[in-house]
């Protein structure tokens, strides 16, 4: 499984910017919910000592078991569909052996490993009705057990995990077209439907959500009433924040109208508290994460190191747009952790994981070079 590589082949500014990004997450938790600090640092140890781990075994020989992780990921899922633990009108949570856990998270790295290694397999006949019918029905079994848990945050982030998937796994650019033409419309056509008061396509807590987000002042003191308090705790931070920890009396988080203020809006924490710099600062540390990602997927030895890299890129961009676009109004609100930043141990190890495959992608590539 290991093999023996350059040092100087090392992506040692991926793990520097992907250590940062989560130094400033253990800030942030310090002062959103300080009883956390310690679990959270916790798993930053040991989500970094994983992904150096795995960053020295061969990828393409764990790709081998794509099917075992396919199949471990949907026993996963319908074990939190039948076992799960319920918490605010949503069953995520699976406990195995004192062990609490979101398997959600984990199908998420498990599902561009398993697509990885079948494109990679059947990349000359990608473009065939039964090769995407196929990768279209393999990917919508777990995305619909994710949907009916209920997690609609986190179905839309697998929707467009399989889009880079197969984008990145070279499918044919007028098939992509052909299906946004006809996608485009229909989704619209299903949130016009979803949003009316007698359906089933989604549930009324994710129905009011949305509504809120469209007429907010009719909501202002109910489902909207997080987002609005969020704005005002990132506007109130103005160019260099209040102040670490400070003790302002006007301060959104201080005064406790901020929820969850240690996951979905850990964003709006450091808004407030280190203000625009702040802010601009975790944006631009994302966005160096997906590049580098994607610059490593450029170089990749083949397909399936590609997907790997490109995919990971996006999961990272795309849940962190959504996070911060939650934060700051621009979206309806969603469940999604700010990668490497919200408290969530689940998360953070499996980004961790996915992150140590993207560095042997890179290794790979330099030892074939």
């Amino acid at each position: 499984m290991f093999k023996k590589y350059r040092i100087r082949d090392y992506d040692f500014k991926l793990v520097l910017l992907v250590v940062v990004m989560s130094i400033i997450g253990i800030i942030a938790i310090g002062s959103a919910e300080e009883s956390l600090l310690t679990r959270q640092l916790a798993g930053v140890v040991a989500g970094t000592f994983l992904m150096i781990v795995i960053s020295f075994f061969d990828y393409t020989m764990l790709l081998k078991l794509n099917w075992l992780m396919y199949g471990a990921n949907l026993v996963l899922l319908v074990a939190v569909w039948q076992f799960g633990d319920e918490a605010k009108g949503a069953t995520r949570w699976l406990t195995i052996g004192g062990l609490k856990f979101q398997p959600s998270e984990t199908a998420k790295i498990l599902l561009i490993l398993f697509f990885a290694q079948f494109i990679m397999k059947h990349r000359k006949k990608l473009n065939t009705v039964t090769i995407i019918g196929s990768c279209v029905v393999m990917y919508a079994i777990p995305w619909l057990l994710v949907w009916k848990q209920p997690d609609l945050s986190t179905s839309m982030v697998l929707l467009v995990m399989f889009c880079i998937i197969m984008f990145a796994g070279g499918v044919s650019l007028k098939l992509v077209f052909a299906v946004l033409a006809v996608a485009i419309p229909t989704v619209a056509v299903v949130i016009s439907l979803a949003l009316q008061p007698d359906n089933d396509l989604i549930t009324d807590n994710q129905r009011n959500r949305i509504l809120a987000y469209v007429n907010p002042e009719e909501y202002s003191t109910t489902f909207a009433y997080q987002q609005l308090n969020s704005v005002k705790a990132i506007a109130s931070g103005q160019l260099d924040g209040k102040g670490y920890k400070n003790n302002e009396i006007t301060s959104v988080k201080n005064t406790n109208f901020l929820s969850e203020a240690e996951t979905d809006f850990i964003f709006s924490v450091i808004g407030e508290e280190f203000g625009f710099k702040g802010s601009v600062t975790v944006i631009v540390l994302l966005f160096c994460i997906s590049l580098e990602c994607i610059s490593v997927a450029r170089k990749a030895k083949d397909v399936a190191g590609t997907i790997i890299a490109a995919s990971m890129g996006g999961l990272v961009a795309f849940q962190g747009f959504f996070n911060i676009g939650v934060a700051t109004f621009i979206l309806p609100t969603t469940g999604l952790t700010l990668p490497f930043v919200s408290y969530g141990l689940t998360s953070l190890i499996s980004l961790f994981m996915g992150m140590g495959f993207v560095l042997n992608v890179r290794l790979q590539a330099k030892r074939a070079k």
